[in-house]
């Protein structure tokens, strides 16, 4: 039976290899443990999805919960994908900051995903990676 909560904080070792068994981890930098436990320290609203104890499912997010969250990591591990897992976790995410506007960037292959659960897509959004590249 799947389970979710919030999460104050998950182990470095569990966000690794939840990033790993969903594939996320072919953008992530998995490779770097003080990095991720970085990216772990300053999220502020972490939804966990377990099986028996197991991290089957993430959704790691910035928000100041009333404006805007950014959900910057929505991880589930492909053996426990297409059981509603991912919907859910984005479901308590929009829930704990119910007047924020959620936001996400898809990896490229959940681009269809979104808007079959009913998230709009938008045109605008523009990155930077290296401060080098401000002109």
């Amino acid at each position: 039976m799947i389970t979710y909560q919030v999460e104050e904080r998950i182990t470095v070792a569990e966000f690794k290899k939840i990033l790993v068994d969903s594939t996320l981890g072919e953008r992530r930098p998995i490779s770097e443990s003080t990095r991720l436990d970085e990216m772990l320290k300053h999220a502020n609203l972490i939804v966990t999805a377990r099986d028996n104890g197991k991290l089957v499912g993430i959704a790691r997010s910035l928000t100041d919960f009333v404006y805007c969250t950014y959900l910057s990591d929505l991880a589930v591990n492909i053996s426990y994908q297409n059981q509603g897992i991912g919907r859910e976790l984005i479901k308590m995410t929009k829930q704990h900051s119910i007047k924020a506007k959620l936001i996400l960037l898809s990896a490229p292959k959940s681009v269809n995903y979104y808007s079959k659960i009913g998230m709009k897509q938008r045109e605008h959004c523009y990155v930077m990676d290296d401060i080098n590249d401000l002109v």
